[in-house]
């Protein structure tokens, strides 16, 4: 980008905007009310998964996508290599790699240690509306999978 058309310190200033969504969306997912982070899109923002072809479009069917989460499931992801390139004003993209721990079933405490469920990166797009930077569009790539571990119910753990 030019540095003539946005000066450095304006485009470090967006770029750790577009980090703060990134990582905001992490933690609205793992320790917050899933549903949320479809505030951190645009209106007509989506959410892609090229593997199954799974595209969600608009921030209210994202809403409802996120808030589908089962209940039961604890996820903590790791973000790293979070690298923002600023292209304009009001416009930028990113690329970030994640790491997931995730189970279904989880009651409270603590328990073993699991591989992760996913690995990949997110590819973002981002557009700056009203001062705040949003996501345009999230693709998710994961090369690195499986399907999402279910714990055993908690009297089936202690009966044998």
């Amino acid at each position: 980008m030019d540095e003539q058309i946005i000066p450095p310190v304006e485009r470090m200033l967006a770029e750790r905007a577009c980090e703060r969504v990134i990582v905001d969306f992490i933690h609205r997912l793992d320790l917050g009310d899933p549903s949320s982070v479809a505030e951190l899109f645009t209106s007509d923002g989506f959410w892609h998964w090229p593997y199954g072809d799974r595209r969600i479009e608009g921030r209210e069917a994202l809403r409802r996508y996120f808030a589908s989460r089962p209940a039961d499931r604890l996820s903590r992801r790791l973000m790293t290599n979070i690298l923002v390139t600023v292209e304009s004003e009001t416009t930028a993209r990113a690329v970030s790699y994640l790491t997931t721990y995730r189970v279904d079933g989880y009651t409270g405490g603590m328990i073993e240690p699991r591989l992760p469920a996913n690995v990949g990166h997110y590819e973002d797009t981002f557009h700056k509306i009203d001062d705040t930077w949003l996501l345009a569009g999230r693709t998710v790539h994961l090369p690195f999978g499986t399907d999402t571990e279910r714990l055993p119910a908690p009297d089936a753990a202690h009966s044998s």
